[in-house]
């Protein structure tokens, strides 16, 4: 089982890009388990097209330690198995406590009823602090890929993410895989994500383009790679796929 974060700068597109290389990996056959990490819950709703689910930081208040895998999941598109941490209300509680209890929960249970072989983190990554520095800490994630494009508060984010992965490494803790750049065409955005990646001895894995098929996509309240399989992004977003397995099959995942 290959167990991936990805973090980016809420707004970057992380979810989004996390939900079509699901979508990917499972048209490949793959079982593929996806984990939203953020207290809006939306990360997997592409997938399931909208439907509405529990969080597992709702049905841990609910049901304590009676709360089953099975109570926290949803199928969605091409079978990926959608788990949503959740959060509690605003201003009431420590944001980081859905991821904590959802990871604690899901490492209780295991992963034996599913079985996946990928399970994808979708971490918010304008803090890395707390639970949200949890999917990257020893026994979870296995490696960490960062979203960013070349706007100057998605690479401050990006470099801070970057950062706490360099910190952990001597604990055992997950490795760095690469940089995505998610395009939103501004200056110099290239060379600035190269830089970025550069900086921290790593590689730029996939280069993604501003597309108005990926928000048609949403709109519809589905992935791009199920409205648009044949599209020249859906191709991008399968090249990635295909570059973030090849790094982790060369780590030995």
């Amino acid at each position: 089982m290959i167990k991936i974060a990805v973090y980016g700068k809420g707004g970057i597109g992380k979810s989004t890009t996390v939900s079509n290389v699901a979508a990917a990996l499972a048209e490949k056959g793959m079982t593929v388990m996806q984990i939203g990490c953020d207290p809006k819950a939306d990360s997997t709703i592409q997938l399931r097209h909208g439907r509405e689910m529990h969080t597992v930081l709702d049905l841990y208040n609910e049901k304590k330690q009676n709360l089953k895998l099975e109570d926290m999941t949803m199928i969605g598109y091409q079978g990926v198995i959608c788990v949503e941490a959740g959060g509690p209300t605003p201003g009431l509680g420590c944001a980081g406590r859905g991821i904590i209890t959802a990871l604690e929960k899901l490492k209780e249970t295991g992963y034996e009823i599913y079985q996946p072989d990928i399970v994808l983190y979708d971490v918010l990554g304008d803090v890395v602090c707390g639970g949200f520095s949890m999917p990257m800490r020893k026994g979870y994630a296995d490696k960490v890929f960062i979203i960013t494009s070349g706007e100057n508060m998605a690479i401050h984010a990006g470099a801070n993410i970057a950062m706490a992965v360099q910190n952990f490494k001597n604990r055992g803790y997950a490795s760095l895989g690469g940089i995505i750049l998610n395009r939103r065409n501004v200056k110099r955005e290239e060379a600035k994500v190269q830089e970025l990646a550069d900086d921290f001895e790593t590689t730029v894995v996939g280069k993604l383009t501003r597309s108005e098929l990926v928000t048609d996509a949403e709109e519809q309240g589905k992935t791009l790679m199920e409205c648009y399989p044949d599209s020249e992004m859906a191709e991008e977003y399968r090249t990635l796929t295909e570059n973030i397995l090849k790094i982790c099959r060369e780590d030995g995942l």
